[in-house]
């Protein structure tokens, strides 16, 4: 039996404490240099890492509202911020929802469905998640541009082409799911077969269900993918009232000017849906991720 002085254990819990605060520290920084930025007065990167004289127009103007400063000048929103947000959680919420909804039913046939040649599909997705999507955004835009000479709605600068190309993202949390499924006692199947259910009851009442957690955490993956992807969104997307906040918010720093507080508002708003999303998942995260990791 091995016994520690009370010492020796105290001395370690602050070292490990210690560590534990410089390590956050060392995270939240950058984060608290832009928090900084986004509360000075003027659009600079230099200065202190307290503001001296602390104001709230740039997040104003993030709001899209009108800022009077002391001198009475009247500064206007130079970018409709809040509809680029919503334009980002419109768009991540209906891609994140497609692509769990694809991933589950493809997970379940996988794992459940005798398919001929379901080895080499699994291999062949695996091998296509291998390159980057940025590889084949020339053919993404030439596909896009096509299609938009058929319909508006399928071509350049449509929402509902930038979701259509994020739902081919399905092929990595199709093996999550999968493994998840794998996981399950197959008596399950044979027991609510013995019973009458059908295939698709099975899947609707017991495997959903038991799945729960590894579809928020493939759910919030996939939301937090499509909020902060840029290559894509700026390739599909043009007009102005149609971009992203991840795609808006480089307007900020053009050749002519760099609004660097501006921009650190606006990028201060970006993380809001995603830690809006997260702790609404939260209570299955933790159970999903760490079952994935020891059943998949």
């Amino acid at each position: 039996m091995i016994v520690e002085r009370p010492r020796d254990l105290l001395v370690k819990k602050i070292l490990a404490h210690g560590f534990l605060l410089l390590f956050l520290a060392l995270i939240l920084f950058p984060f608290l240099v832009v928090v900084s930025i986004s509360f000075r007065e003027g659009n600079f990167t230099v200065g202190s890492l307290w503001p001296e004289n602390p104001t709230l127009e740039h997040w104003y103007l993030a709001f899209g509202l009108d800022y009077v400063r002391d001198d009475g000048t009247v500064v206007e929103p130079p970018y409709p911020v809040l509809l680029w947000m919503w334009n980002s959680i419109k768009i991540g919420l209906i891609a994140a929802s497609g692509i769990l909804a694809l991933s589950v039913v493809s997970a379940y046939a996988f794992s459940r469905i005798r398919i001929r040649g379901k080895g080499a599909m699994l291999d062949g997705l695996f091998l296509i998640q291998m390159f980057p999507t940025t590889l084949a955004l020339v053919a993404l835009y030439a596909i896009f541009d096509a299609a938009g000479e058929v319909s508006p709605m399928l071509g350049i600068d449509s929402h509902l082409a930038l979701i259509l190309v994020y739902l081919s993202m399905i092929t990595l949390h199709i093996w999550t799911i999968k493994g998840y499924f794998d996981s399950v006692d197959t008596a399950l199947d044979k027991a609510a077969e013995i019973d009458g259910a059908s295939p698709w009851q099975t899947f609707r009442y017991v495997f959903l269900p038991l799945a729960v957690p590894i579809m928020a955490v493939v759910f919030v993956l996939a939301f937090i993918f499509v909020i902060n992807d840029y290559p894509i969104a700026s390739v599909l997307i043009r007009s102005e009232e149609n971009l992203t906040l991840a795609v808006g918010s480089r307007l900020y720093l053009n050749e002519f000017r760099y609004l660097w507080g501006d921009f650190a508002a606006a990028a201060i708003l970006s993380g809001l849906p995603i830690t809006v999303v997260f702790l609404i998942a939260q209570r299955y995260l933790v159970s999903g991720l760490s079952e994935g990791a020891v059943k998949g």
